[in-house]
C-alpha cells in the first residue's frame, strides 16, 4: 500500500510516494516531521491538510475515525454550489484518521529544512 503525498509550498506542489506505515493513525491537522517520509526531507515539518481514499471520497476534519460517513452539508469546500438559500445535501466523506484505505495525503509545509524542496525533488528526478 503506497501513499501518494502532495506537498505544497508557496504555490508549488511536489509529489512523492511512500510505503511508510508511520502515517496510519495520524489525523487531518496533525503535524509530522519530514524524516518520517524521506531522509531527504529531514528538518522539515508538515501539517496534514487533507486526504482522499481509493474511491475518491475526501477526508473531512469534522468526522471522527477512518470510516465512511454520510453527512449533511450546508456550505464549504465539499459542496460546490448552492442553488438557493437553505440548501442542504448529504454527501459521503471519509473520517479524519488515516487508514489503509487512504491513497492520497495532502501536506502543507510548516517549518522549512536546510535544503530547499526544489533541490530535494530535482535530485529525486535524476535518481529515477
Amino acid at each position: 500500500m503506497a501513499f501518494k503525498i502532495n506537498i505544497s509550498e508557496a504555490g508549488k506542489t511536489y509529489k512523492i510516494e511512500t510505503e511508510s506505515e508511520d502515517l496510519i493513525g495520524k489525523k487531518i491537522g496533525d503535524k509530522l516531521s519530514g524524516s518520517e517520509l524521506s531522509s531527504d526531507l529531514a528538518g522539515y515539518e508538515f501539517e496534514i491538510r487533507g486526504t482522499s481514499d481509493k474511491a475518491g471520497f475526501p477526508g473531512k476534519k469534522d468526522v471522527s475515525g477512518p470510516a465512511l460517513r454520510r453527512v449533511l452539508l450546508t456550505k464549504g469546500p465539499f459542496l460546490r454550489t448552492t442553488p438557493h438559500k437553505g440548501f442542504r445535501k448529504k454527501k459521503t466523506v471519509r473520517g479524519k484518521e488515516i487508514s489503509a484505505n487512504i491513497v492520497q495525503i495532502n501536506l502543507n509545509v510548516v517549518k522549512k529544512g536546510s535544503k530547499k524542496l526544489d533541490e530535494v525533488f530535482s535530485d529525486q528526478g535524476k535518481k529515477e
